[in-house]
């Protein structure tokens, strides 16, 4: 069971990145999935999550308006397009699945069974 997360890089503040979490070994269309991030020194937080089904999504106050989480169950992947970038966005993004199928929106790190490998997401000033 692997989530693949990619699409980081560097981008200068009020640019976009699209990341992209691609499962493997195991479907998680089914599973309500997560964006995390942690910056150097600080804790992993939440910054985006949606429903198994795609019908609900719920944001961190700090990207609001600026990110948009979705997902293609048919390609087994989920996405966090990032507009409007702020340096203080750098950080590493962590994609992440609930640990039951079928479940609403997920903040809280402790419902979070399964994790990708992080991306790097650098925004300069």
């Amino acid at each position: 069971v692997q989530l693949q997360a990619c699409g980081g890089g560097l981008v200068q503040a009020g640019g976009s990145l699209r990341l992209s979490c691609e499962a493997s070994g195991r479907t998680f269309n089914n599973y309500p999935m997560a964006w995390f991030r942690q910056a150097p020194g600080k804790e992993r937080d939440f910054v985006a999550g949606i429903s198994w089904s795609g019908g609900a999504t719920y944001y961190a106050d700090s990207v609001k308006g600026r990110f948009t989480i979705s997902r293609d169950n048919a390609k087994n992947t989920v996405y966090l397009q990032m507009n409007s970038l702020k340096p203080e966005d750098t950080a590493l993004y962590y994609c992440a699945a609930g640990r039951t199928r079928y479940g609403a929106v997920l903040t809280a790190i402790s419902n979070l069974g399964f994790w990708g490998q992080g991306t790097l997401v650098t925004v300069s000033s």
